[in-house]
């Protein structure tokens, strides 16, 4: 029983320190910034493509 005693004891303390009352917040994501960086880039390039057929319409407009 004096062997069993300090186990028990370990396997009670690890059992309750494992049972943690709180809950746990959710995991941040990690990736939402890159994501929404991601989007503006888009965002821009599409942007910059409509600006650029505009360009090519007038200059076409101006040629005939």
């Amino acid at each position: 029983m004096r062997r069993e005693t300090p186990l028990l004891a370990a396997i009670a303390a690890f059992l309750l320190a494992a049972c943690d009352a709180k809950p746990k917040e959710p995991p941040p994501d990690l990736l939402k910034n890159e994501k929404r960086q991601m989007e503006r880039a888009k965002a821009v390039e599409q942007t910059l493509d409509d600006t650029a057929k505009k360009r090519m319409e007038e200059a076409d407009r101006q040629e005939k």
